[in-house]
């Protein structure tokens, strides 16, 4: 049985595919820098919401075909690193790749050159080859190849074993070792050069960043016009499959999608206006939908409630979450906000949904979970998602 340890392998990219490959005929090891996280998985908790993964995390564990571990040395005996450690931007929206070269550096001194590493999250293009270049001046000359998570989060153990892997190889050796691992999960490989597949996960995230921004702009021209742009939507693409993927309004954040395209601004020496521009849109959103109540509102006087602080509907996730965007605008304009989300454990200011209600004048619906729909108040409510189905008019 060949062991994987996934570098990284506690978080929402890591664990599902630590958890998915050993119940794939692999001996799979998480390696993790949080004893917290660590020691909740050891004892059979998932640590983050991930639909399936609590009974195959129990199912591996029992199995002893899955472990967490704090231990760099557990990467000894491995035949397969994987590195989840992407690269993130810093304060001034610059990619910053030492979050990849540091992970990797900490893990020279367990590799040795019959190792096959897999860089799995979102990179700078260059990283790769920039790895396997440190590797070779430390002495180690393991194959390096870089295959990217496509997965959707709340949905990766489905999506890991059905959506065809991007391998960016630097040999022919790397690319068949790399084939031969997400073979056994039974999806197909498409097989590139390391840059290429570089720059296909950042177009891939890129993309949806704009088309959500697309969305958006067309929900702001159609507010502007007194007009309901989920209706507009819905005539455009029903029955008609070229306007199909026409995503409905709403706050476009979380851990990738603003990154990436910053990342893709950068590498193209930020000549890339529609990057730029998709940014503005979306991230302006919050601040839009607060200059809209006040037209309408003198929120000086007003307690506004926040429905939903993770990034999306379905999930615990708030890194990035323009929910907490929304929440230091009305801070500043309103007398008091309050905000609840009923899957997130991190932020111990939430307060109970049904405080919330009771003590809002108005509430925003920021993460349009399911369970909302079942809110039941006289109080306005700000559905740019339309979950309600009354229309998204603000």
């Amino acid at each position: 049985m060949k062991k994987i340890v996934i570098v990284g392998g506690g978080g929402h990219v890591g664990l599902p595919l630590a958890l998915v490959l050993a119940d794939s005929g692999f001996e799979a090891v998480s390696l993790d820098i949080s004893v917290e996280t660590v020691n909740r998985i050891n004892a059979g908790e998932m640590p983050f919401v991930e639909n399936g993964a609590q009974d195959l995390l129990t199912k591996t564990l029992e199995n002893k075909t899955f472990r967490a571990t704090t231990e760099h040395d557990s990467i000894n005996s491995a035949e397969i690193v994987v590195i989840v450690i992407g690269t993130p931007v810093d304060e001034h929206l610059n990619p910053d790749p030492n979050a990849v070269v540091d992970a990797v550096s900490a893990c020279i001194p367990f590799m040795n050159s019959s190792q096959l590493v897999i860089l799995r999250s979102t990179v700078f293009p260059g990283v790769t080859k920039k790895v396997k270049s440190l590797l070779a001046e430390s002495g180690v000359f393991p194959e390096v190849t870089f295959c990217p998570e496509r997965i959707l989060e709340g949905h990766a153990l489905k999506e890991l074993r059905e959506l065809p892997q991007i391998i960016g190889a630097t040999s022919e050796e790397g690319a068949s070792r790399a084939s031969e691992i997400f073979g056994r999960l039974g999806v197909k490989t498409i097989v590139v050069s390391p840059e290429e597949a570089e720059l296909a996960k950042l177009f891939t995230n890129v993309w949806r960043y704009i088309k959500f921004a697309a969305a958006n702009q067309f929900w702001l021209m159609s507010n502007e016009a007194g007009l309901d742009f989920s209706k507009i939507r819905n005539a455009i693409t029903f029955d008609y499959p070229r306007a199909s993927d026409l995503p409905n309004a709403g706050f476009a954040a979380g851990p990738c999608l603003f990154k990436d395209t910053m990342q893709l601004a950068a590498f193209s020496n930020n000549n890339f206006a529609l990057g730029h521009s998709a940014m503005l849109v979306n991230e302006g959103l919050p601040l839009y939908l607060v200059s809209k109540l006040e037209e309408k509102h003198d929120l000086s006087k007003m307690t506004i409630g926040i429905l939903g602080a993770a990034f999306k509907g379905e999930s615990d996730d708030i890194r990035s979450s323009l929910s907490y965007k929304l929440k230091k605008i009305l801070e500043f304009k309103a007398k008091k906000v309050l905000m609840t989300d009923p899957y997130v454990t991190v932020d111990k200011d939430l307060i109970p949904l049904e405080i919330t209600i009771k003590d809002s004048d108005i509430l925003i619906l920021a993460a349009p979970h399911a369970l909302y729909k079942e809110v039941s108040t006289s109080k306005p409510i700000i559905d740019i998602w339309n979950l309600y189905g009354n229309g998204n008019i603000v």
